[in-house]
Protein backbone atom coordinates (compact mmCIF):
# COMPACT_ATOMS: atom_id res chain seq x y z
CA UNK A 1 0.00 0.00 0.00
CA UNK A 2 1.46 3.37 -1.00
CA UNK A 3 1.43 6.30 1.40
CA UNK A 4 -0.89 9.23 0.67
CA UNK A 5 1.04 12.35 1.76
CA UNK A 6 -0.90 14.99 -0.20
CA UNK A 7 -4.33 16.50 0.28
CA UNK A 8 -6.42 17.17 3.37
CA UNK A 9 -6.27 13.56 4.60
CA UNK A 10 -2.97 11.70 4.75
CA UNK A 11 -2.14 8.02 5.04
CA UNK A 12 1.12 6.52 6.23
CA UNK A 13 2.38 3.32 7.77
CA UNK A 14 3.29 3.97 11.40
CA UNK A 15 4.55 0.55 12.41
CA UNK A 16 4.25 -3.07 11.37
CA UNK A 17 0.72 -3.50 10.01
CA UNK A 18 -0.53 -0.21 11.53
CA UNK A 19 -1.73 2.62 9.29
CA UNK A 20 -2.07 6.22 10.49
CA UNK A 21 -4.73 8.43 8.88
CA UNK A 22 -4.65 12.14 9.68
CA UNK A 23 -7.24 14.84 8.97
CA UNK A 24 -5.20 17.89 7.96
CA UNK A 25 -7.35 21.02 8.11
CA UNK A 26 -6.10 22.45 11.41
CA UNK A 27 -7.04 25.99 10.40
CA UNK A 28 -10.71 24.90 10.52
CA UNK A 29 -10.33 22.44 13.42
CA UNK A 30 -10.25 19.62 10.87
CA UNK A 31 -13.79 20.33 9.72
CA UNK A 32 -15.12 18.05 7.01
CA UNK A 33 -15.48 19.48 3.52
CA UNK A 34 -16.00 17.73 0.21
CA UNK A 35 -12.30 17.02 -0.23
CA UNK A 36 -12.09 15.35 3.17
CA UNK A 37 -15.07 13.14 2.34
CA UNK A 38 -13.66 12.03 -1.00
CA UNK A 39 -10.14 11.44 0.28
CA UNK A 40 -11.17 9.64 3.47
CA UNK A 41 -13.49 7.32 1.56
CA UNK A 42 -10.63 6.48 -0.81
CA UNK A 43 -8.30 5.79 2.12
CA UNK A 44 -10.85 3.48 3.76
CA UNK A 45 -11.01 1.45 0.57
CA UNK A 46 -7.22 1.44 0.30
CA UNK A 47 -6.62 0.24 3.86
CA UNK A 48 -9.32 -2.41 3.60
CA UNK A 49 -7.71 -3.79 0.45
CA UNK A 50 -4.09 -3.62 1.67
CA UNK A 51 -2.81 -6.99 2.98
CA UNK A 52 -0.13 -5.20 5.02
CA UNK A 53 -2.66 -3.14 7.01
CA UNK A 54 -4.20 -4.91 9.99
CA UNK A 55 -5.35 -1.90 12.06
CA UNK A 56 -5.81 1.84 11.52
CA UNK A 57 -5.49 4.91 13.75
CA UNK A 58 -7.46 8.05 12.82
CA UNK A 59 -6.45 11.45 14.23
CA UNK A 60 -6.59 15.18 13.54
CA UNK A 61 -3.70 17.56 12.94
CA UNK A 62 -2.97 20.72 14.88
CA UNK A 63 -3.47 19.59 18.46
CA UNK A 64 -6.70 21.55 19.04
CA UNK A 65 -9.32 19.26 17.58
CA UNK A 66 -9.82 15.75 16.32
CA UNK A 67 -12.59 17.23 14.16
CA UNK A 68 -15.25 19.89 14.64
CA UNK A 69 -17.56 18.11 12.21
CA UNK A 70 -19.15 19.53 9.10
CA UNK A 71 -17.60 22.69 7.71
CA UNK A 72 -20.42 25.14 8.44
CA UNK A 73 -19.22 27.42 5.65
CA UNK A 74 -20.09 24.62 3.24
CA UNK A 75 -23.41 24.05 4.97
CA UNK A 76 -24.29 27.76 4.87
CA UNK A 77 -23.48 27.79 1.16
CA UNK A 78 -25.99 25.00 0.53
CA UNK A 79 -23.36 22.32 -0.09
CA UNK A 80 -24.18 19.94 2.77
CA UNK A 81 -24.65 17.02 0.39
CA UNK A 82 -21.02 17.31 -0.78
CA UNK A 83 -19.86 16.23 2.68
CA UNK A 84 -21.39 12.78 2.13
CA UNK A 85 -20.40 10.05 -0.29
CA UNK A 86 -22.69 7.31 -1.61
CA UNK A 87 -20.46 4.55 -0.29
CA UNK A 88 -19.28 6.01 3.01
CA UNK A 89 -21.89 8.47 4.20
CA UNK A 90 -20.73 11.55 6.10
CA UNK A 91 -17.01 12.26 5.57
CA UNK A 92 -16.88 9.15 3.39
CA UNK A 93 -16.51 7.20 6.64
CA UNK A 94 -19.40 6.78 9.06
CA UNK A 95 -21.21 4.18 6.93
CA UNK A 96 -18.23 2.79 5.04
CA UNK A 97 -17.91 -0.99 4.97
CA UNK A 98 -14.93 -1.80 7.20
CA UNK A 99 -13.65 -5.06 8.61
CA UNK A 100 -10.35 -3.89 10.08
CA UNK A 101 -10.29 -2.13 13.47
CA UNK A 102 -10.07 1.67 13.60
CA UNK A 103 -8.94 3.60 16.67
CA UNK A 104 -9.82 7.30 17.07
CA UNK A 105 -6.96 9.29 18.62
CA UNK A 106 -8.97 12.26 19.92
CA UNK A 107 -6.51 15.03 20.74
CA UNK A 108 -8.87 17.87 21.64
CA UNK A 109 -12.41 18.58 20.50
CA UNK A 110 -14.59 15.94 18.84
CA UNK A 111 -17.81 17.77 18.11
CA UNK A 112 -20.84 17.17 15.91
CA UNK A 113 -19.71 15.17 12.89
CA UNK A 114 -16.26 14.90 14.48
CA UNK A 115 -17.82 13.05 17.41
CA UNK A 116 -19.72 10.91 14.92
CA UNK A 117 -16.42 10.00 13.23
CA UNK A 118 -15.07 8.86 16.60
CA UNK A 119 -18.25 6.92 17.36
CA UNK A 120 -17.89 5.14 14.01
CA UNK A 121 -14.47 3.87 15.08
CA UNK A 122 -14.08 0.76 17.22
CA UNK A 123 -12.08 2.33 20.05
CA UNK A 124 -11.23 5.82 21.31
CA UNK A 125 -8.11 7.15 23.00
CA UNK A 126 -8.64 10.69 24.34
CA UNK A 127 -6.35 13.44 25.56
CA UNK A 128 -7.04 14.85 29.01
CA UNK A 129 -8.41 18.05 27.45
CA UNK A 130 -10.63 16.23 24.95
CA UNK A 131 -14.33 17.01 24.85
CA UNK A 132 -17.16 15.30 23.01
CA UNK A 133 -20.50 16.71 21.96
CA UNK A 134 -23.37 16.74 19.48
CA UNK A 135 -24.26 20.46 19.29
CA UNK A 136 -26.32 20.15 16.10
CA UNK A 137 -29.56 21.17 17.84
CA UNK A 138 -27.98 24.52 18.72
CA UNK A 139 -27.69 25.20 14.98
CA UNK A 140 -31.11 23.91 13.94
CA UNK A 141 -29.78 20.55 12.73
CA UNK A 142 -29.66 16.94 13.91
CA UNK A 143 -26.74 14.53 14.29
CA UNK A 144 -27.72 12.58 11.19
CA UNK A 145 -24.32 10.90 10.65
CA UNK A 146 -24.86 8.18 13.23
CA UNK A 147 -24.69 10.12 16.48
CA UNK A 148 -28.39 9.78 17.27
CA UNK A 149 -28.20 5.99 17.41
CA UNK A 150 -24.55 5.24 18.14
CA UNK A 151 -24.36 7.48 21.21
CA UNK A 152 -27.29 5.77 23.02
CA UNK A 153 -25.58 2.44 22.32
CA UNK A 154 -22.29 3.67 23.78
CA UNK A 155 -23.61 5.50 26.87
CA UNK A 156 -26.37 5.03 29.42
CA UNK A 157 -29.61 6.06 27.71
CA UNK A 158 -30.40 9.02 29.96
CA UNK A 159 -26.91 10.48 29.55
CA UNK A 160 -27.00 10.07 25.78
CA UNK A 161 -30.43 11.68 25.48
CA UNK A 162 -29.33 14.62 27.62
CA UNK A 163 -26.27 15.22 25.45
CA UNK A 164 -28.33 14.99 22.26
CA UNK A 165 -31.08 17.32 23.50
CA UNK A 166 -28.86 19.95 25.16
CA UNK A 167 -25.87 19.96 22.83
CA UNK A 168 -23.60 20.11 25.87
CA UNK A 169 -20.11 18.62 25.98
CA UNK A 170 -18.80 15.52 27.71
CA UNK A 171 -15.33 15.72 29.26
CA UNK A 172 -12.74 13.04 28.61
CA UNK A 173 -12.73 11.89 32.23
CA UNK A 174 -16.51 11.48 32.35
CA UNK A 175 -16.47 9.78 28.97
CA UNK A 176 -13.97 7.28 30.35
CA UNK A 177 -16.00 6.73 33.51
CA UNK A 178 -19.06 5.98 31.37
CA UNK A 179 -17.13 3.55 29.16
CA UNK A 180 -17.15 5.65 25.99
CA UNK A 181 -13.37 5.86 25.66
CA UNK A 182 -10.66 3.26 26.20
CA UNK A 183 -7.87 5.49 27.52
CA UNK A 184 -7.46 9.08 28.78
CA UNK A 185 -3.86 10.25 28.58
CA UNK A 186 -1.78 13.44 28.63
CA UNK A 187 -2.13 15.31 25.35
CA UNK A 188 1.33 14.44 24.08
CA UNK A 189 0.60 10.75 24.67
CA UNK A 190 -2.64 10.61 22.68
CA UNK A 191 -1.20 9.44 19.38
CA UNK A 192 1.58 7.24 20.85
CA UNK A 193 -0.95 5.49 23.11
CA UNK A 194 -3.31 4.96 20.18
CA UNK A 195 -0.49 3.45 18.13
CA UNK A 196 0.47 1.23 21.09
CA UNK A 197 -3.12 0.00 21.32
CA UNK A 198 -3.07 -0.73 17.59
CA UNK A 199 0.22 -2.54 18.10
CA UNK A 200 -1.35 -4.75 20.76
CA UNK A 201 -4.12 -5.63 18.30
CA UNK A 202 -1.82 -6.51 15.40
CA UNK A 203 0.20 -8.89 17.54
CA UNK A 204 -2.79 -11.21 17.23
CA UNK A 205 -3.98 -13.22 14.24
CA UNK A 206 -5.54 -10.60 11.95
CA UNK A 207 -8.21 -12.81 10.43
CA UNK A 208 -9.33 -13.88 13.91
CA UNK A 209 -9.49 -10.24 15.06
CA UNK A 210 -11.52 -9.17 12.03
CA UNK A 211 -13.95 -12.08 12.23
CA UNK A 212 -14.42 -11.41 15.95
CA UNK A 213 -15.14 -7.71 15.43
CA UNK A 214 -17.64 -8.37 12.65
CA UNK A 215 -19.72 -10.29 15.20
CA UNK A 216 -19.05 -8.11 18.25
CA UNK A 217 -20.09 -4.93 16.41
CA UNK A 218 -23.54 -6.45 15.88
CA UNK A 219 -23.98 -7.79 19.42
CA UNK A 220 -26.57 -5.13 20.36
CA UNK A 221 -28.55 -5.41 17.13
CA UNK A 222 -28.99 -9.18 16.69
CA UNK A 223 -30.36 -11.93 18.89
CA UNK A 224 -28.36 -14.88 20.19
CA UNK A 225 -29.47 -17.23 17.42
CA UNK A 226 -28.31 -14.87 14.69
CA UNK A 227 -25.06 -14.12 16.49
CA UNK A 228 -24.46 -17.81 17.07
CA UNK A 229 -24.88 -18.47 13.37
CA UNK A 230 -22.45 -15.68 12.49
CA UNK A 231 -19.95 -17.09 14.99
CA UNK A 232 -20.16 -20.57 13.47
CA UNK A 233 -19.73 -19.16 9.97
CA UNK A 234 -16.73 -17.11 11.08
CA UNK A 235 -15.12 -20.12 12.71
CA UNK A 236 -15.65 -22.18 9.56
CA UNK A 237 -13.90 -19.53 7.47
CA UNK A 238 -11.01 -19.30 9.93
CA UNK A 239 -10.52 -23.06 9.89
CA UNK A 240 -9.55 -22.79 6.23
CA UNK A 241 -6.75 -20.30 6.94
CA UNK A 242 -3.03 -20.82 7.46
CA UNK A 243 -3.18 -18.75 10.65
CA UNK A 244 -5.71 -21.17 12.19
CA UNK A 245 -3.10 -23.92 11.87
CA UNK A 246 -0.20 -21.68 12.87
CA UNK A 247 -1.62 -20.70 16.29
CA UNK A 248 -1.80 -24.19 17.84
CA UNK A 249 1.43 -25.21 16.09
CA UNK A 250 3.32 -22.27 17.63
CA UNK A 251 1.92 -23.14 21.06
CA UNK A 252 3.09 -26.75 20.80
CA UNK A 253 6.50 -25.66 19.54
CA UNK A 254 6.82 -23.05 22.33
CA UNK A 255 7.45 -20.10 20.02
CA UNK A 256 5.74 -16.90 18.99
CA UNK A 257 3.26 -17.40 16.16
CA UNK A 258 4.10 -16.05 12.72
CA UNK A 259 0.82 -14.67 11.41
CA UNK A 260 0.37 -14.42 7.67
CA UNK A 261 -3.10 -12.93 7.46
CA UNK A 262 -4.29 -15.72 5.24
Amino acid sequence: MSEVPAGVVTLEMSGPHVALVTLRRPESRNAVNAAVAVELESIVRSTEAAPAVWAVVLTGAGGQAFSSGADLKEVAAGRLETLWTPGGGFAGFVRAARVKPWIAAVNGLALAGGFELALACDMIVASEDAAFGLPEVTRGMIAAAGGLYRLPRALPRAVALELIATGERLTADRAAALGLVNRVVPKERTLPTSLELAGAIVRNAPLAVWESLVIARQAIDLDDDALGKLSAEGQTRLMQSEDFREGPRAFVEKRAPRWMGR
